[in-house]
């Protein structure tokens, strides 16, 4: 059966996940996971949450899934053996050559490859997985028949974002905040942060979803107002098919929601999916139907009151 990854973006939000039906629980390690502070945890928790995990018989994730620079990978390393040697084994990477690195030093661990390394097709899973990825995370937009190829061919895990945000540009890939959110500073472990950049220690301050000017090639207004395609999506809809395609990991986004809602969120999508095999061919989702809306009315409540906070942090100079 297809695994259920939720989001830790505390302690209390792990045990959360875990008490509400996830498999498994990823978290960010702090400074190296493109999320605010708030939302990653420094090695102490990190490790208190895996044993958490290992209590309960679930599986804890460590992200480190920005991209450093080379002064930085010592750093990343010292990390990562500090908590393979608190007993940590499960990562997830970006980087291809920090993977090869991490799995070189220490051929037990396995290693993801994040939704920020944009794997869009069979190729990029081949790439992944010969870095040293068991599992590759599909682009939001990957159509089915690639998932099937990808089963079929590659030789991977593969993992699908069920509830998250569709991204302007590509996931991990967008720039935009960079431009708006400029500065520089190196924290005390040695490691950079550019405030507009998630891939360098920063945030993605949603800048696509501010109110844009349309201008024509002779500089004239076209049209005020216009909205760059950024959504929150919630594919419960495909669950089935996800599961009959063999997929290994279902994941759901969502660090920077409360940790009520994302109890709610997961404890939704364990009884879905086990509703789902334990009765596949009788299996509706009509009836699921209204507690589905009620969460997502709920999370995008939420996403909303995050981004006008967002975009208006990155105005501020």
């Amino acid at each position: 059966m297809a695994e259920l990854l939720a989001s830790g973006g505390s302690m209390e939000m792990v045990r959360a996940a875990f008490d509400n039906g996830a498999d498994a629980v990823y978290v960010g390690a702090k400074g190296w996971s493109r999320r605010r502070a708030q939302y990653e945890m420094d090695d102490t928790a990190i490790v208190e949450a895996a044993r958490y995990a290992r209590s309960a018989g679930r599986i804890l994730r460590v992200a480190f899934n920005t991209l450093p620079a080379s002064s930085e990978v010592p750093l990343f390393l010292a990390r990562t053996d500090a908590l393979h040697d608190a007993g940590v084994r499960d990562f997830i990477l970006t980087d291809p050559g920090l993977m090869m690195a991490l799995k070189n030093r220490h051929p037990d661990t396995i290693l993801h490859a994040s939704v920020g390394c944009t794997i869009i097709n069979i190729q990029d899973a081949l790439f992944y997985k010969e870095a040293g990825a068991s599992q590759v995370v599909a682009e939001c937009r990957m159509g089915k028949a690639t998932m099937r190829r990808i089963k079929a061919e590659a030789g991977v895990g593969l993992e699908v974002l069920v509830h998250a945000t569709t991204c302007y540009t590509l996931l991990g890939r967008c720039t935009m905040s960079s431009y708006t959110k400029q500065g520089h500073h190196v924290d005390e472990s040695g490691k950079d942060h550019f405030p507009g950049s998630p891939n360098r220690g920063g945030l993605c301050y949603r800048i696509c979803l501010s109110d844009w000017d349309q201008v024509g090639a002779a500089g004239e207004l076209e049209a005020s107002g216009v909205e760059l395609p950024n959504r929150a999506y919630f594919l419960a809809d495909d669950i089935p098919d996800l599961i009959d395609l063999g997929v290994d990991t279902i994941k759901i986004q969502g660090r920077e929601y409360s940790v009520p809602l994302v109890g709610r969120m997961v404890r939704f999508y364990r009884e879905l999916i086990d509703a789902c095999v334990r009765d596949r061919a009788g299996f509706r989702i009509d009836p699921w139907r209204e507690r589905m809306a009620r969460i997502v009315a709920d999370r995008d409540a939420e996403r909303r009151e995050k981004t006008v906070g967002l975009i208006s942090e990155s105005l501020d100079r």
